[in-house]
């Protein structure tokens, strides 16, 4: 049983698509990733972690060295929603 629910929504499904669908050799490791956030966010291997400046509400994990996801992370409502996802100039920018 997950301890987190992750609440996909449309803007994000629909950026998560076209990026799997650019990089298709990654379609794994996110789904790794994904299961992994919503069973423990914490996991050292997601890299889990609070961004700053304008996006200080948001947090970051890693898929892999080159791409995150970056996340609202709701912790008081055990609630994950994905925001944004690709490599880290462009999802930081």
């Amino acid at each position: 049983m997950s301890r987190y629910c992750i609440v996909y929504t449309d803007v994000y499904n629909r950026r998560a698509a076209r990026f799997l669908k650019r990089h298709p050799t990654l379609i794994s490791q996110y789904r790794k990733a994904m299961s992994l956030l919503e069973l423990d966010p914490f996991h050292p291997s997601l890299r889990l972690h609070k961004l700053e400046g304008r996006m200080s509400q948001l947090h970051s994990i890693s898929i892999n060295l080159s791409y995150r996801v970056v996340i609202h992370f709701l912790i008081a409502d055990d609630e994950i929603v994905p925001v944004d996802i690709g490599d880290h100039d462009r999802v930081y920018r």
